[in-house]
């Protein structure tokens, strides 16, 4: 398919039909778009869909087959080409995801639909057609899953937010979000701008397809499953519902910052906030979703009594002095509990198994050094996280330390190691804390 093409070939025609698409849906925001389809099984889409797929990996779904597989076995070409004639004579239809769960921080599990690889494609590709169309009406206060958007962002939104004087803090968590989406819901949100009847055949097929877990099928009544390549997208239309209320009814009630299903409302007066969560209830209501009251907050960030998380970091105002005795409270954003314990539990799983003993400190700092440079990367946004993030640094040590001394077979396995520390340095160990 790409014999005689450029190595960018497909990526840069993905790149124009995305810029067309989302020059013509912002241009006409009433707009409809009906010739979809033969887009999706473009020769070059569907090229850099795979190409796309197959760079993020992952495991194969029900019928077993992996990327590895495809590869080695069936050809990329052969396998695109396949693909392209199913879409082209109306025969594909997809095969339910495999149910796998993943524990979560909190001890519960986090059910994942992981589809074939062949669906991720054509998933991929209809994500590519359909993105820049939603993309054009998508407001600033959603971050998640998004083009060129991400949580420093949404971080960066708060603190600008709270800047300009924000006392309340309205912190909701939206009870099992991804199973509980409505499907005739979010086809209306859908047929808002897409009227190409195959297209949205497709997605109704992907809702419908269902999912295997213990050799069991199941039957997908709601939801749209994480672990899906076009999920990220349909669960954001389907919340851009309540951007788009918030945006044009309730912008002067308080600054709405969503990332994906995790968001908040900052208000300056507790009625604000008040009204916040009944119009949360209300825009809920009509999406079938349910506030999870357990994990759902009002913050008072008055003083440095209260913060809240989000997205893996606290934000707290904590006290500043300043020159002439003066103190303000600035908003300060740091690993929360929970990513400290995430970390650590990390940094154990490489650390601790028996048999990284016969590693060599080269090997242990080579695992951990990209998780530590990942961590600085996100948690490094503020200079007060260095407080934090010390914490890590030295619970790194100690891990390090303890191999050391097992690998040594040293009695005091807990003992302090200069040559531990040493050999770690000489490693080339990074550094959380700047």
């Amino acid at each position: 398919m790409n014999a005689y093409k450029p190595a960018n070939y497909a990526k840069e025609k993905a790149r124009q039909l995305h810029n067309v698409l989302y020059l013509a849906a912002k241009e006409n925001p009433r707009r409809r778009f009906h010739a979809l389809y033969d887009k999706v099984h473009r020769g070059d889409i569907l090229w850099e869909a795979w190409k796309r797929v197959k760079s993020n990996g992952g495991s194969g779904g029900v019928d077993g087959m992996t990327i590895d597989n495809i590869v080695k076995e069936i050809g990329e070409e052969r396998f695109v080409n396949e693909i392209q004639k199913t879409i082209q004579n109306g025969e594909y239809q997809p095969l339910p995801a495999r149910r796998k769960e993943i524990p979560k921080a909190d001890g519960k599990m986090r059910p994942l639909g992981i589809p074939a690889i062949r669906d991720r494609v054509v998933q991929m590709a209809t994500k590519m057609v359909i993105e820049p169309i939603f993309e054009a009406d998508f407001k600033d206060c959603s971050y998640g899953f998004r083009p060129k958007r991400n949580q420093h962002g949404a971080i960066k939104h708060i603190r600008k937010a709270v800047k300009k004087g924000v006392y309340w803090v309205v912190d909701i968590d939206i009870r099992g979000y991804f199973d509980n989406i409505a499907h005739d819901k979010l086809m209306q949100l859908v047929e808002q701008r897409i009227s190409d009847r195959r297209v949205l055949k497709l997605i109704r097929q992907w809702l419908k397809a269902g999912f295997v877990k213990d050799d069991q099928f199941h039957e997908t009544e709601l939801g749209s499953p994480q672990g899906g390549v076009i999920s990220p997208l349909l669960s954001n239309l389907y919340l851009n519902y309540l951007d788009t209320i918030w945006e044009k009814k309730f912008a002067d009630t308080g600054t709405l910052v969503r990332f994906a299903d995790d968001l908040v409302i900052l208000c300056k007066t507790k009625e604000q906030a008040l009204k916040a969560i009944d119009v949360l209830k209300a825009v809920f209501g009509k999406l079938e979703l349910t506030m999870n009251k357990e994990k759902s907050k009002l913050i008072n960030l008055w003083d440095d009594k209260q913060g809240f998380d989000f997205l893996g970091m606290h934000h707290r105002k904590i006290p500043k002095k300043l020159k002439g005795n003066k103190t303000v409270s600035i908003l300060r954003s740091y690993p929360s509990k929970k990513a400290m314990k995430s970390m650590r539990q990390k940094v154990k799983e490489v650390t601790e198994p028996r048999n990284r003993l016969y590693w060599t400190m080269n090997k242990m700092v080579e695992e951990l050094n990209p998780k530590i440079q990942g961590w600085k990367n996100y948690y490094g946004l503020d200079v007060f996280a260095d407080k934090f993030l010390n914490k890590i640094d030295w619970y790194i040590r100690k891990r390090i330390t303890l191999f050391w001394n097992k690998k040594h077979k040293r009695r005091n396995k807990h003992g302090k190691s200069k040559l531990a520390a040493m050999a770690a340095q000489f490693a080339g160990l990074k550094k959380l804390a700047s």
